[in-house]
């Protein structure tokens, strides 16, 4: 195997909606959200963790790829091809974002290689952050959400969910290897149109997280055009 090049794609993530990605945080502060965003520690701004991206885009494609049954709801990996065959959509899925071996997976693991994804942790756009406190905007909002009793018709359990607010701008930016000249660049950008048609984040069903992409480059030169195009549920004609 030979590392050919690795390509840039960068662009803007803008949310549509509020977005919330947990903080993990068990400490209780008085006056506090229940649900705090994870924010960068250094200036206290929230961030989206290529983590989270990774995870969704990954899930949204093994779902159109049919192979969540596969894996019995577990990430699909090396262990899950079936006939040990490296030329199908599900092995470029495993180059892409990588698996876990298990089992007698060892040949498996030398044909597909590396993984060639790597995802950045996104930071607020810097002009975005400048022109939000220029107007003493903050980037996250509490939400207060509760339950309502069916039958009282009384909302019960109040809650409260920090959200970065819609309209905010990411610098979204990831990594793609390119080994022995495979280029998976259109099944990594069928992703992230799953990812625009779907939610990021926490509670997508109840309208947090819809997100879209724009001003998208591989190394410098524009691909939105092409991105735009895509339509991820299309049938072949």
């Amino acid at each position: 195997m030979q590392l050919t090049h690795i390509k840039q794609l960068t662009g803007a993530l803008i949310l549509k909606t509020g977005l919330h990605i947990g903080a993990g945080d068990t400490e209780m502060r008085i006056g506090g959200t229940d649900n705090p965003v994870v924010k960068n520690p250094l200036d206290g701004q929230p961030y989206i963790p290529g983590s989270s991206l990774k995870g969704k885009i990954r899930s949204l494609l093994e779902w159109q790829l049919g192979l969540v049954t596969a894996a019995n709801g577990k990430p699909f990996s090396f262990q899950h091809i079936k006939d040990g065959r490296t030329d199908t959509p599900a092995a470029d899925l495993i180059r892409l974002f990588g698996g876990a071996p298990g089992g007698e997976v060892d040949k498996l693991v030398k044909e597909i290689g590396p993984t060639r994804l790597a995802f950045w942790d996104c930071p607020l756009n810097a002009e975005w952050l400048k022109r939000a406190q220029a107007r003493n905007l903050l980037s996250t909002e509490g939400k207060s959400e509760n339950s309502i009793d069916r039958v009282r018709g009384v909302a019960e359990n109040p809650r409260f969910t920090e959200r970065v607010i819609a309209g905010a701008e990411f610098d979204f930016r990831l990594s793609l290897k390119i080994i022995d000249g495979k280029d998976l660049i259109a099944m990594l950008l069928q992703g992230l149109k799953l990812l625009e048609a779907d939610s990021l984040g926490g509670s997508g069903s109840r309208g947090y997280g819809k997100v879209a992409l724009a001003n998208l480059a591989l190394d410098g030169e524009s691909i939105q055009t092409r991105f735009d195009a895509i339509q991820p549920f299309a049938v072949a004609a």
